[in-house]
């Protein structure tokens, strides 16, 4: 994951990957962070939670299961998600927001054993 960070240009958008790869490091210290398909995955035997990645106009949150999270639309209010990925735009404050409530609840129903794939 080193060598991915290592690629990033030093901009906002590496700023808010960093910000959001903290909440996710600092809640879910059991998960394993590597490189799949060109992009940060956090899991654990082979059990993928999240992956994130930098894109050209936003950085991407991949989570299995937007939906399956209760109050998911109130946490996730001012981005703009699809069915399993959340588009983190520079316009966007980041502790301003449920991200991390997001982030915390999913890592939660993934520790009791539920279902948090796609």
């Amino acid at each position: 994951s080193k060598e991915y960070l290592a690629l990033l240009e030093e901009d906002w958008r590496k700023e808010k990957l960093l910000v959001i790869r903290q909440m996710i490091l600092t809640y879910a210290p059991e998960l394993e962070e590597v490189i799949r398909y060109k992009m940060l995955n956090y899991g654990k035997d082979n059990n993928y939670i999240f992956a994130l990645n930098a894109q050209k106009h936003y950085v991407s949150l991949y989570v299995g299961t937007i939906d399956k999270i209760e109050k998911a639309e109130t946490l996730l209010a001012g981005y703009n998600y699809g069915k399993g990925c959340i588009r983190v735009k520079k316009s966007i404050k980041i502790e301003d927001t449920g991200l991390e409530q997001f982030i915390q609840k999913t890592v939660d129903m993934w520790r009791s054993g539920e279902d948090t794939s796609c």
